[in-house]
């Protein structure tokens, strides 16, 4: 079972045999936490991430650390009895592995050209995420503080995308590509990833050492 601190692993009993695999918090929450600041920097307003152009910088770290990975980490943590910790790596890796696929279909497609439509449709795509995020933010004080700011700035960074997309589908120049709006969303984005980078380096580093280093 898991620990009430953070997703690292309790001590097995010692009637008990022990596991055959690890805890995959660290290589989940790395994952998550490393894809998801590259996705903050396609946020900032720069020539490179005007409109949509640069969403292809992280394609394939969505899908190969992201996605997959996440996944066979949400996989272990469910076969470890982690419900919590296995439903959030399952779920956001199948996050990182749908925006891709939608990205990369509107892009073979040419239907950005459809305009309002397809970002009224990003911005559901945003809200449907920040309603399962909400799922997991009023279980998350159980896991530690640090689990907690994840889920927290996550929720948070939904609502802004949710926000952004809305108004840019409704003729606002608010996220215009120099907007301060766009260094508000994609510094948001950076610091909830950066978040869950320093989670699973405090797991990684108390678990090395055999004791708390890095509070979490």
């Amino acid at each position: 079972m898991e620990s009430a601190k953070g997703m690292e692993e309790a001590p097995p009993k010692l009637e008990e045999k022990p596991e055959w695999w690890a805890s995959p918090a660290v290589v989940g929450l790395m994952g998550f936490g490393t894809t998801t600041m590259i996705a903050g920097l396609t946020n900032l307003p720069t020539p490179y991430s005007a409109g949509f152009s640069g969403n292809w910088v992280v394609f394939g770290m969505a899908i190969a650390f992201g996605g997959i990975t996440q996944l066979i980490a949400g996989l272990i943590a469910l076969r470890k009895g982690n419900m919590f910790a296995g439903s959030a790596f399952m779920g956001y890796g199948a996050f990182w592995l749908a925006f891709t696929l939608m990205l990369v279909t509107f892009n073979s497609t040419g239907i950005y050209g459809a305009g309002a439509p397809i970002l009224y449709g990003i911005a559901g795509f945003a809200f449907i995420w920040m309603m399962f995020t909400f799922a997991f933010l009023i279980n998350s004080p159980k896991h530690g503080w640090g689990i907690f700011g994840v889920f927290l700035f996550l929720f948070i960074a939904f609502i802004l995308l949710t926000v952004k997309f809305y108004s840019l589908a409704s003729g606002a120049t608010t996220f215009a590509p120099d907007a301060s709006a766009n260094w508000a969303v994609g510094g948001e984005i950076i610091l909830t990833g950066f978040l869950a980078w320093y989670c699973a380096t405090a797991d990684l580093t108390n678990w090395n050492y055999g004791r708390k280093v890095l509070p979490v």
